[in-house]
């Protein structure tokens, strides 16, 4: 499992540099600029190769977080050592501000576009998806007093149509970064349509800390399995109080059990304690006292469903998969959409972590990073490139930021050019890098911090 998550982690963040850095080298050499180096990493170089007539340097580095494209730069040259005549006009510093902010955004942009290109080729291969049913609510939350029933499947979401639960997920929290209040049509199990007016403002209550979905009480739809029991391990507290196997569970200490799961929530919460069980067995109502043992805090009573009800319950999940594939136009249209949905939701979000409406919380580093890569990566090929697009627009995007060091940065330093219409002095631009490099030591911390604490957390509480 770990190695599957190292490796994950490597190839995820090999593509993601080499397409950005890519982005840069691509643009440069397009406009006659001179590349030195191009590497995958920073720190020590492990392996390097001079190629073209240039002899530009191709070079693998020690740590993998991140790269560079090196051009010839008059600002940047190393004591003792002095750039060709001939070089000269294709040195960086020499070209026009448009063509300086061209290779500068490139890398960013290739970002965009491999996200864009992940989910084209996805949309036209077609990938198994669930619809949008929604389950029974949880008790007392935004879902419930909205009035979402089981069985509910989602037509819409603040008017745009949604066709599988990936869509709707997404155009949820997109509304909800924006709107205190969503629309959702749903067509119930009847048939009949509704419109339910889901409450986002827990979601900010609570700086959007841990699972959206838990904090709004939305649950996915589960074929119930109906509460037949089905093996009885021997000497558990089931088969000592006398149940058997095809017995159907009929109340609870008096609550009635519709289905398996109501039962297995009533167990869990009582451990040791004496529960009053009313079954039916060859027609007869019986009733036996049933105490649940104790693992560490739940309770169990070593009995399992019917396999009957358990084969049931997969042909009617099997009915809420659908094959999303789409020919090259539509894909084109859907992937657009997907991309720029993904892109609205990221930065909206990143504004309200400035603004404090959202928690630092949300803030991820490497760490969650590589164990959702190698989470992905062992669900399948789908979930891993669905979360290769996801980090490529986020990584765009945080490079777009006006930081200095960060593309955005010097997009920034070109924008105060164009206006004062000469560049920024060598003095302000090294300040401004001071600057930048402790705005990303302290972003970095942040994010370490959340790292470790979301993986001790666990281990604390458990």
């Amino acid at each position: 499992m770990l190695m599957t998550t190292i490796l994950a982690f490597l190839v995820l963040l090999g593509v993601l540099v080499v397409i950005h850095e890519f982005g840069h080298f691509a643009v440069a050499r397009l406009c006659g600029v001179k590349v030195l180096r191009f590497s995958v990493g920073f720190g020590r170089v492990l392996w390097k190769r001079r190629l073209g007539k240039d002899q530009m340097e191709l070079t693998l580095c020690a740590i993998p977080l991140g790269g560079y494209v090196r051009m010839v730069d008059e600002r940047e040259v190393d004591e003792g050592e002095q750039i060709a005549p001939e070089d000269l006009p294709r040195a960086f510093n020499r070209q026009s501000v448009g063509r300086r902010s061209a290779i500068v955004a490139a890398g960013p942009i290739a970002n965009f576009l491999l996200a864009l290109f992940i989910y084209w080729v996805m949309f036209m291969v077609g990938s198994d998806a669930l619809l949008p049913v929604l389950g029974a609510p949880v008790a007392e939350t935004p879902a419930a007093h909205a009035g979402i029933a089981n069985g509910d499947r989602v037509l819409s979401v603040g008017g745009e149509a949604v066709a599988t639960l990936e869509d709707f997920h997404l155009r949820l929290m997109r509304q909800a970064s924006q709107k205190d209040r969503v629309e959702l049509e749903v067509l119930d199990r009847q048939q009949v349509t509704h419109t339910r007016l889901l409450d986002m403002r827990r979601l900010a209550e609570k700086g959007w800390e841990g699972d959206p979905l838990d904090i709004l009480g939305l649950r996915w739809y589960q074929p119930p399995f109906a509460p037949i029991v089905g093996e009885v391990l021997p000497a558990s507290p089931g088969e000592k109080a006398g149940l058997r196997q095809g017995d159907r569970v009929l109340s609870i200490d008096g609550v009635a059990m519709q289905t398996w799961g109501e039962v297995v929530d009533v167990v869990r919460r009582s451990p040791e304690q004496t529960l009053r069980v009313v079954i039916t067995r060859a027609g007869q109502e019986r009733s036996v006292a049933l105490t649940p043992e104790t693992n560490g805090k739940i309770g169990r009573i070593g009995v399992g469903v019917s396999e009957d009800e358990v084969e049931k319950a997969k042909a009617a999940f099997d009915e809420l998969h659908t094959l999303a594939r789409y020919g090259p136009m539509d894909a084109a249209s859907k992937a657009m959409r997907a991309t720029w949905d993904q892109t609205a939701l990221t930065v909206v979000m990143m504004g309200k972590m400035l603004t404090g409406e959202v928690s630092w919380r949300n803030l991820s580093g490497p760490v969650t990073i590589a164990d959702y890569a190698g989470k992905t990566a062992r669900i399948g090929p789908d979930a891993y490139l669905k979360f290769m697009a996801i980090v490529s627009l986020c990584l765009g995007i945080f490079n777009l930021l006006p930081i200095p060091v960060l593309d955005g940065g010097h997009l920034l330093y070109h924008a105060l050019e164009i206006i004062k219409g000469s560049p920024v002095s060598e003095k302000a631009m090294e300040m401004g890098q001071k600057i930048g490099i402790s705005l990303l030591a302290t972003l970095m911390v942040f994010a370490f911090f959340n790292d470790f604490s979301r993986l001790l957390t666990p281990l604390f509480n458990g």
